[in-house]
């Protein structure tokens, strides 16, 4: 069963790869393309000197890192989608509990994608930082496997009748230390990678060369596939082996894997190109903010020409977040030629005027929270209804958390179907040659959520009610719906919000913006964990059981599917007031469709905003 499975998910991944998600590899391409990269930041080779394209970078080095994010895959997909049958299964922690461990570790390994991606723009670079957080990473999952082979880590053995009675003995908090030690350690080391992996692999081809410009389009393609492959292999074969063989042989095959991907990433590093950190954007926006506080009883100047470097700013100035505007005020104007250049006594007109563009993005990643907190019970609560279901195929029970096989098989299909059946079918409805735009795309992701929390709920209660009433298990192939309408729901949202941040964001924060997109998957798991609490003590630890069938998880799912009905409707509200960048398209040849012109490529003038739709 076990490798008929990966024969599907192998054959949807060679279905799919010709065109899988080339809207991502549009998008990504842009946020890595355009003049500033291409000749401001030139590359250069391991000793420091201009590169040799003939003996650096292209496919080999890229090939290199690809190995070190399937190796990250592999590694935080096996730990995430089954850690919670350990929890509650050996470690006799509550089934809410075990949930909010799980979320935490996801949340905070996509929050610490910011601080990764900050330390490789400020100082240290995408490869050292890759390296060092590889590392960190391979050193967390090797104290992860200590933790779980370890006897004394684990409390007594528990039989069905103590667990049913709930007697079991809870692990305290000295066997959890090593635990939460080999967690978190491995969340640091993977929020460096997951930050900076793609922008490394992307620096290895030269935007400037159209042949090496057409390459790193097929290396993001590449990269999701490969982003898939160590999914699926974690989901089926690493969980079959935790639940069959024994955890430390899984999660030891996961610390040798991320010791191979160390290995093969070091070694090589005089095939790499390398690019020069050049500041974190983040600092341009601390330091707008604070002079715009600092000057906050300045009057505004009768004309925003009179603001400092306006003539030479490349984007038009704008009238909202007007306060901003302070931050440009020079102080003494006898003195302009000795403040103008002087980045903590007045900042640019361009300056303030991308802090703006990404306040704009607020309202937007607010709304899209909560998807992720819905996708996050992919990885708890569904996992653990598995394990109260009939899991047998004829002799094989299959693990709990392999039926997640069943979302990535989704996404990798929907993804596939978004440019082959629902963009087409857009384009000739809307006439719109983008299809569906950024926010239509995560509107219907959030509407998909909805749906899937309203499928786990009935699905939930006609699995609590048979097992009380008949003493029957129902087939975990109910569990599908769920997973299938999640599934579908990230194909679209995900390549949906990475689309707005990156296109919508200043051409020079770009990866900040990423950050962001990372940021509200690391805001929906922690909003699950916070969830997750406030219902257990509302309810009176009623609602979330370690005992499903003793408990009400088809209400925490009702809950979630009303929360997600309100945050929709809050989502229209903003995403029909925000203003998208100008879209100018250029037309093919060989071909009547229309294709976007990437935003980069437009001349001052034409980078104005005006009101569009979602």
């Amino acid at each position: 069963m076990v490798n008929a499975c990966l024969n599907i998910s192998t054959i949807f991944m060679a279905i799919s790869h010709s065109r899988i998600i080339s809207q991502l590899e549009q998008v990504l391409a842009t946020s890595h393309s355009g003049k500033d990269g291409a000749h401001d930041d030139p590359a250069v080779d391991f000793r420091g000197n201009p590169v040799d394209k003939s003996r650096t970078g292209g496919w080999l080095a890229a090939g290199l890192i690809l190995v070190t994010e399937l190796s990250e895959r592999i590694c935080i997909m096996g730990i995430s989608m089954n850690l919670v049958t350990y929890l509650v299964g050996e470690l006799h922690i509550s089934s809410a509990k075990s949930a909010t461990i799980v979320t935490n570790f996801m949340g905070t390994l996509n929050l610490l994608g910011l601080l990764g991606g900050f330390l490789a723009d400020a100082k240290l670079g995408r490869y050292l930082t890759v390296a060092i957080f590889a590392f960190i990473t391979a050193l967390g999952i090797g104290l992860l496997t200590t933790a779980t082979t370890i006897p004394s880590m684990r409390p007594p053995q528990c039989d069905d009748y103590r667990k049913q009675q709930h007697q079991c003995i809870e692990a305290s908090g000295s066997q959890l230390a090593l635990l939460y030690a080999a967690l978190y350690t491995t969340a640091l080391g993977g929020g460096g990678i997951k930050s900076n992996v793609s922008g490394f692999g992307s620096d290895q081809f030269d935007q400037t060369d159209p042949k090496e410009e057409k390459a790193m389009l097929f290396f993001f393609n590449r990269f999701y596939f490969f982003i898939s492959i160590g999914s699926l292999f974690s989901v089926i074969v690493l969980v079959y082996i935790q639940d069959n063989v024994g955890r430390g042989w899984g999660y030891g095959i996961s610390a040798g894997t991320m010791v191979i991907g160390v290995a093969v990433l070091l070694c090589g590093t005089p095939w790499y190109r390398f690019k020069k950190p050049r500041g974190s954007p983040l600092t341009t926006i601390w330091r707008v903010s604070l002079l715009a506080w600092k000057k906050r009883s300045h009057p505004y100047p009768c004309h925003p020409s009179l603001l400092n470097d306006y003539d030479s700013a490349t984007v038009p100035h704008t009238e909202k977040f007007k306060c901003l505007d302070k931050a440009a005020i020079m102080d003494d104007p006898t003195s302009i030629s000795a403040q103008k250049n002087d980045p903590f006594i007045v900042s640019t007109v361009m300056e303030v005027e991308e802090v703006k563009m990404v306040l704009k993005l607020i309202p937007i990643w607010s709304t899209c929270i909560l998807f992720w907190t819905v996708y996050s019970q992919m990885t708890t609560f569904t996992v653990e209804q598995a394990t109260f279901m009939n899991r047998k195929v004829g002799s094989l029970v299959i693990p709990s958390g392999s039926y997640s096989t069943f979302l990535f098989i989704t996404i990798l299909l929907f993804t596939s179907l978004n440019e082959r059946l629902f963009v087409p079918l857009a384009r000739k409805l809307t006439g719109n040659a983008q299809g569906l735009t950024s926010l239509q795309r995560i509107g219907t992701g959030l509407f998909l959520s909805i749906l899937a929390m309203m499928a786990a709920a009935v699905i939930e209660k006609e699995r609590r009610e048979t097992a009380i009433r008949q003493n029957k298990m129902i087939s975990a192939f109910w569990l599908v719906p769920q997973y299938f309408l999640v599934g579908a729901g990230e194909a679209f949202v995900y390549v949906g919000q990475l689309e707005f941040f990156i296109r919508e964001a200043p051409e020079r924060m770009k990866s900040m913006s990423t950050g962001l997109f990372l940021s509200t998957i690391s805001m929906g798991f922690f909003v699950s964990s916070l969830l997750v609490s406030l219902v257990d003590k509302a309810t009176k630890k009623t609602w979330l059981r370690s005992n499903l069938n003793k408990g009400r998880l088809n209400n925490f799912y009702w809950m979630l599917a009303l929360l997600g009905l309100l945050n929709l409707f809050v989502f229209l509200v903003f995403a029909r007031g925000h203003q998208y960048k100008v879209q100018h398209y250029i037309k093919p040849k060989n071909s009547d469709e229309k294709e976007l012109k990437p935003a980069n490529d437009l001349t001052v003038l034409q980078v104005v905003k005006e009101e569009g739709t979602i």
